[in-house]
């Protein structure tokens, strides 16, 4: 006859394999039963005691998941999060559409996001605040900081953002991620030691997601991803591209129901590129999402 289950929070994940923490702090290494159950960090979770182990019965429902789906596999990053942190620098130059797909998969999984720019002590800074200025006046909270240039700067703007939430973060290599997390999270490297022990895989915090708690009542956390080289949005469809996009979606008042916002005539969102209250280059990159979406699907 099975035990009582009790319930955690997935804060680490390898495979199989993922560290569960109960509501007391305590940390144990489970297994899924079976491929069906399957569980990413930040998720709240069932479990039994087995041995010295654990074994995850079921995942608790989602208040959301944040993901990336491509043409053959989808891929996911957290769950049950308060709020994802884009982080951009100034050097290198940072993709642009990169930055725009995580943001649509924010919004449809309808999570807030934060951009932030590091680096702005560099020349660069310059031109890549001007790239940013779309963003700003869409209603995205964009900060500026450099967290190696002035860290205690870094660390009182971005407190108050981070605090009662639970924030992924995401960014390319080189954006100065690991300085953000070493910068927030003091014990860091301590936390992810545990985990990685516990999981016995050696040093993988650039394979796997990582829950850190910023504070010890944890009320706050910081979740760390592995970097990517692609995004792909294909959970999203065609018709849906243009409302997960705030600049488009205001100016969607267009002649026809069904305007793709590409060519017909009477569209509201053309009309407001040629005002240029629509930023080009954003445009540009609807136009390109489109097209990957449309070819892609069934």
């Amino acid at each position: 006859m099975a035990g009582p289950q009790a319930t955690g929070r997935v804060v680490g994940a390898h495979g199989r394999h993922v560290v569960v923490e109960s509501p007391d702090g305590a940390r144990r290494l489970c297994h899924t039963r079976g491929k069906k159950t399957e569980c990413v960090v930040g998720d709240l979770v069932a479990w039994q005691p087995s041995g010295d182990e654990g074994v995850v019965e079921r995942t608790l429902e989602r208040r959301n998941l944040l993901f990336r789906q491509d043409e053959w596999r989808s891929k996911s990053f957290a769950a049950n999060l308060d709020q994802l942190l884009v982080l951009v620098a100034a050097e290198p130059m940072y993709a642009e559409t990169q930055l725009t797909r995580a943001l649509i998969a924010a919004t449809q999984a309808h999570i807030p996001s934060l951009i932030v720019l590091n680096k702005t002590d560099l020349p660069q800074a310059a031109a890549a605040r001007e790239r940013l200025a779309p963003y700003r006046a869409m209603g995205v909270d964009v900060v500026e900081l450099s967290l190696k240039g002035d860290p205690e700067q870094a660390r009182q703007t971005l407190a108050p953002r981070l605090a009662e939430r639970a924030t992924l973060v995401l960014g390319p290599s080189g954006m100065g991620k690991s300085t953000l997390i070493n910068l927030m999270v003091p014990a860091a490297a301590a936390q992810v030691g545990e985990i990685s022990m516990a999981l016995n895989t050696g040093r993988h915090t650039t394979t796997t997601t990582t829950w850190y708690w910023l504070d010890d009542a944890r009320h706050a956390a910081l979740i760390d991803s592995p970097g990517f080289q692609q995004f792909g949005l294909h959970q999203v469809g065609p018709a849906e591209l243009p409302t997960l996009m705030p600049d488009l979606a205001r100016h969607a008042e267009c002649r026809f129901y069904n305007c793709t916002h590409l060519h017909e005539p009477g569209c509201g969102v053309r009309a407001a590129l040629e005002r240029g209250e629509i930023s080009p280059s954003r445009y540009r990159i609807y136009q390109e999402l489109h097209a990957e979406l449309s070819t892609t699907r069934w």
